[in-house]
């Protein structure tokens, strides 16, 4: 009983919430970022890799990454794998949906240069030639441990 009259007497108590970072500063999340994955015409390597990252051995949630289902809830990109002619304006949308400020990183080498996809007629590109790009991690594909340190640069930690 007395726990109760002390929530009642007491009332909710928060903090004014922080200043939101300048917009465009890349580096500056405040340690924590929320992520959103865009499978734009891979071969599902990278995706597999992520799934790792995130999971119990490598674990990027501690590093203050988590993902997010919707690109307007989201502060960082992860793109996979050349942008195919289908997906090239979806990512555009994905990205122009994210609010500022955000960053955009290609995983993996076809998301950098295309790969072996390279010169295959649904394909519109890279990353970069669709959109700005502000972290690449090479490998086809790369190791759960370099997208983590990726992911630790982006959130500073």
């Amino acid at each position: 009983m007395n726990l109760l009259r002390k929530i009642r007497t007491t009332g909710r108590v928060a903090e004014d919430a922080p200043p939101r970072p300048p917009a465009g500063d890349f580096p500056d999340f405040a340690g924590s970022v929320q992520v959103r994955c865009v499978d734009a015409g891979s071969c599902n390597g990278c995706e597999i890799e992520i799934a790792a990252a995130f999971g119990p051995v490598y674990d990027a949630e501690r590093y203050g990454a988590r993902l997010v289902a919707s690109p307007r809830h989201a502060d960082v990109a992860l793109v996979t794998g050349p942008v195919t002619r289908n997906m090239a304006v979806p990512l555009r949308r994905t990205v122009e949906a994210m609010p500022e400020p955000r960053a955009v990183v290609a995983i993996g080498d076809c998301a950098i240069g295309c790969g072996e996809f390279a010169g295959g007629y649904g394909v519109e590109g890279a990353v970069a030639d669709v959109v700005d790009v502000d972290l690449s991690v090479p490998g086809c594909p790369p190791r759960p441990e370099a997208v983590v340190a990726a992911l630790r640069t982006v959130t500073g930690r």
